[in-house]
């Protein structure tokens, strides 16, 4: 008896998981096997992460459970190191550091990315990520901690460097990140004699001449005001030098005192399109329209991963975010099926919806439809975006959000996440960095 062929999905992030969710749906239960490889048996939905380091969303919260919602797909835990196009396999290490090859008749790569190094000294070494529940979890905890430490340390110098933290990269993820940040400090000095707010110093960092660079310039001056009023130094056209364990020097000459970096300066494409030998575009696997990778019959690529070409902008990659991510997973998930005989085959079309950027307390900033909202109401669509776009979770993430608008947040640190493991030169060695 012929074995049924076995679909193989890469990475479980945005663009893994619908990809999954769509081939459930569309094969019959006999006509394939479906698996997927990924280091965490959860999707983790990034946009929320900031609020996880701000402590006003349980970690929990922002990790959605496969095995209930794709109950069909047998899931193996661990990373995925080199792909073979030719002989159909896949190498895994596992979660315990074991070898094993996973055959193949359909693959889909949607490994998602990792975070993008640039040759700063200092960076690796000295830094922070910010891509998983572990690096939020810790850094919660680390700035909790290190405000503790500032108020009780005697030297001024001393004090003055704990109570700063440096985020570097103003897009999307790093200012939220100083927002939710900001808030997290203005309450840990809450019921404190020793520090006030005057003392604490957060600092946003940016090459690009404005925040957010990347979105609608029409958010960015909303969202620095919002920021600037809270008290967080925005400085743009710059650029780090060097980061040390105790300070980090900037392009234009200043130092700041500060044992927390956190780098949000980008992604890159996940290292195995390199080891996987198929044709890429800056690190992207090369797909057409269908998300076929031409060439190599029954492979294809989605989300970060993919070079797929946008033709609401002249046939360049779609950018990485999470809104093509999603689309084009369930894109490559009912392509998949066509293949099997189940459906018809589609291509890749979708322009922008806009974004959100959520600023804490009851600021943000959205551009839905393109059109540019501040304050509550870009509050309550960003909120609303969330909700309608999370797999799981929502009535849990919707109680937190009331409980956090009602009742002071609970600031402890638990000291469960190893500082050596959130390190950006040890990012590779630890598999839930990884989306």
């Amino acid at each position: 008896m012929d074995r049924k062929p076995r679909v193989l999905v890469v990475g479980t992030g945005f663009a893994g998981y619908h990809a999954l969710r769509e081939l459930e749906k569309a094969l019959p239960p006999d006509a394939a096997e479906l698996v997927a490889v990924n280091p965490t048996d959860y999707m983790l939905y990034v946009p929320l992460l900031p609020e996880v380091a701000g402590g006003s969303l349980d970690p929990r919260r922002v990790a959605v459970p496969l095995r209930p919602k794709l109950p069909r797909t047998r899931l193996v835990l661990g990373n995925a190191t080199a792909v073979d196009p030719e002989a159909r396999t896949c190498a895994v290490v596992d979660v315990e550091g074991r070898e094993r090859t996973v055959e193949w008749d359909r693959l889909v790569l949607t490994a998602g990315s990792v975070t993008r190094l640039m040759s700063v000294p200092g960076v690796a070494e000295h830094a922070f990520g910010f891509k998983s529940i572990a690096e939020s979890v810790f850094l919660r905890d680390h700035v909790v901690r290190q405000i503790e430490l500032a108020e009780q340390a005697d030297d001024p110098a001393e004090r003055a460097c704990r109570a700063t933290f440096v985020v570097v990269g103003a897009g999307y993820t790093g200012t939220e990140l100083v927002a939710q940040g900001q808030r997290l400090t203005r309450e840990a000095l809450r019921h404190r004699d020793g520090l006030t707010e005057a003392d604490v110093r957060w600092v946003l960092v940016d090459l690009a001449p404005r925040v957010l660079p990347g979105l609608d310039e029409r958010l960015s001056a909303p969202a620095r005001r919002v920021l600037e009023r809270r008290g967080v130094e925005v400085r743009l056209e710059t650029s780090v030098e060097e980061v040390t364990e105790r300070c980090v020097k900037l392009t234009d000459g200043s130092e700041i005192p500060s044992r927390t970096v956190v780098w949000c300066v980008g992604v890159r494409p996940d290292p195995l399109v390199e080891a996987s030998g198929l044709p890429d575009q800056k690190g992207r696997v090369v797909v057409d329209d269908t998300l076929a990778v031409r060439g190599h019959e029954g492979v294809y690529a989605a989300g970060d991963v993919a070079a797929v070409p946008d033709v609401h902008n002249g046939g360049k990659p779609t950018p990485m975010t999470a809104q093509h991510a999603q689309r084009q997973g369930k894109l490559a998930g009912r392509n998949v099926a066509a293949s099997l005989g189940h459906g018809r085959v589609g291509r890749y079309r979708h322009r922008d919806l806009g974004f959100v950027v959520d600023l804490a307390g009851a600021q943000a900033v959205a551009d839905p439809l393109r059109v540019p909202l501040t304050g509550f109401p870009a509050k309550v669509v960003a909120r609303g975006y969330h909700l309608l776009a999370m797999p799981g979770n929502r009535l849990r993430v919707a109680v937190d959000w009331v409980t956090d608008l009602l009742a002071r947040r609970q600031v402890v640190q638990f000291g469960l996440i190893p500082e050596a493991g959130v390190r950006l030169g040890d990012a590779d060695k630890v598999p839930a960095t990884r989306v």
